[in-house]
């Protein structure tokens, strides 16, 4: 920077940090500057969270317009427009008009951090002193908000709602040691130092590690874009001890990159406050500690997570009706289910189950999955198209509690081709009823070719009998129907 006479000692020093309400950090980074220097002002960082551009790219940027300068009423102007556009992008992403009202509502950080980025977009607006259009501030905000998805995936909204902290464990675990320079992004100096040579000319020692672990350079170059404090982590205090409990939990050595990859930030948990504590935690209420290496395996952020989320999903189960034995075999094979928001998605689904007649502490041990489906965009509609059909909310109930994942199945894909493949057959509605798992079975391998092969042979069976044994034993009723069949004929 022009402004920086000489190099200056970087020092930590706690700050009251008070632009318009915007939550930071209780520290931030501090460089004594010339009192005459007025072109540039010291924005606080976060530790990096994801890839996409969410604070400014560079420790030292231009001021932008202070709040005293700007008018206050388009600075509540501004926040109505990011709280419509944030509101507009989360129901596009299928969220419900009244989720995305409470989401944005109860995120006011997430929403001042939108205007600071306004604010640093616009500098030379506010200099002018002029009002920002609404399509100005939706091309300032959307392709932001969409980096944030990509990056993100389904834990966007954890990450608005808890804006500025949303992975506070690994915040803390790297709060002491993470070091920053105030000459480019943290993301640029991560990259660099993965990709920059020791003075001997040797890959950095976490490359090399990695690389013997199984990655190739790409590999780890896509972690660092993701979770750039990942660049960070010791080998020997972060990265080995994780990889060695993963191995003595039966972790294939083959499938530690792929979990690394999944979820950078469980290297930087601490083991013996955070990991260890939460996997007796749930093993006490029923995880079964034979199968962590497949819980892992699928979902390795299922131990990145609170002990207050854990035990509110939990407590959740146990309210729904949910035996403390079947909790523990419901996160053993859908460990997916901790990244449900209780009051968002568990709550609602349940509610929705209910009032068409299904059991919803039945369901959700049957289909957990189910229970991460948008109500309006997913649910209601699958029974919307069996009511179009004259079924009853009765039968469809019953459908649901006699085959679980009907509610998730893909409407154009599966179940329209194949209901309109039932009519054909002439089966009487009840037996859809009787054995919904019908809509499970490949429609080509599977219900055409037992269907050709049964009328073929001139007898009947109900849909049960002809699609849930085994072709052995299908050949072997069809053998026994036809038989019968003749001799009645002979003996008529």
């Amino acid at each position: 920077m022009a402004c920086l006479e000489a190099p200056q000692r970087l020092e930590l020093r706690p700050v009251t940090c008070q632009p318009r309400g915007l939550q930071l950090p209780s520290w931030r980074l501090s460089l004594p500057r010339s009192p005459s220097c007025r072109s540039c002002t010291l924005v606080s960082r976060q530790l990096p969270i994801c890839n996409a551009q969410s604070y400014a790219d560079d420790l030292w940027v231009p001021a932008p317009q202070s709040p005293a300068s700007v008018p206050s009423r388009l600075l509540a102007a501004e926040r109505e427009e990011a709280k419509a556009v944030l509101s507009l992008f989360l129901r596009q992403k299928g969220l419900r008009s009244t989720l995305a009202a409470r989401i944005v509502n109860k995120s006011d950080g997430f929403i001042e951090h939108l205007v600071s980025k306004l604010q640093i977009a616009y500098r030379s607006r506010y200099a002018e002193g002029r009002e920002l259009s609404t399509p100005e501030i939706r091309d300032a905000l959307i392709p932001y908000l969409e980096a944030l998805s990509k990056e993100h995936g389904d834990s966007l909204v954890e990450v608005v709602e808890n804006f500025p902290d949303p992975f506070s464990m690994e915040r803390e675990a790297l709060s002491s040691s993470m070091p920053f320079t105030p000459t480019s992004s943290n993301k640029q100096k991560a990259i660099a130092r993965i990709t920059t040579a020791t003075s001997g000319g040797a890959l950095p020692e976490l490359v090399r590690y990695l690389l013997d672990l199984g990655m190739d350079h790409e590999e780890i170059k896509t972690i660092v874009r993701k979770f750039p404090a990942f660049a960070y982590y010791s080998v020997d205090r972060k990265i080995k001890p994780l990889v060695e409990l993963l191995l003595e939990l039966g972790v294939p050595k083959s499938s530690i990159p792929g979990i690394i990859k999944k979820r950078p930030q469980l290297c930087g948990i601490s083991m013996s406050d955070n990991l260890k504590p939460m996997m007796v935690y749930l093993e006490n209420i029923g995880v079964n500690k034979a199968q962590w290496s497949k819980v892992i395996t699928r979902f390795p952020a299922l131990l990145t997570y609170s002990r207050n989320k854990v035990e509110t999903t939990v407590s959740f189960l146990t309210e729904l009706g949910v035996s403390k034995k079947n909790i523990g075999k419901i996160l053993t094979r859908c460990p997916h289910l901790m990244s449900y928001s209780v009051d968002d998605n568990l709550r609602p689904t349940a509610e929705y189950f209910r009032s068409i007649g299904a059991d919803a502490a039945s369901l959700i041990q049957k289909s957990p999955q189910a229970f991460g489906l948008n109500v309006e965009a997913k649910l209601k509609p699958i029974t919307e198209f069996f009511l179009a059909r004259e079924f009853s909310i009765e039968e469809i109930g019953i459908m649901a509690n006699r085959f679980g994942i009907i509610h998730t199945l893909s409407l154009e894909e599966n179940l329209l081709p194949k209901y309109e493949f039932f009519l054909t057959m002439e089966y009487p509605r009840c037996e859809l009823v009787k054995f919904p798992q019908y809509f499970g079975y490949s429609l080509d391998q599977r219900i055409k070719p037992r269907y050709a092969r049964m009328t073929g042979c001139g007898v009947r069976l109900i849909l049960n009998q002809m699609l849930s044994v085994s072709d052995d034993r299908f050949e072997k009723i069809l053998e026994k129907k036809k038989t019968g069949f003749e001799k009645t004929i002979i003996s008529d």
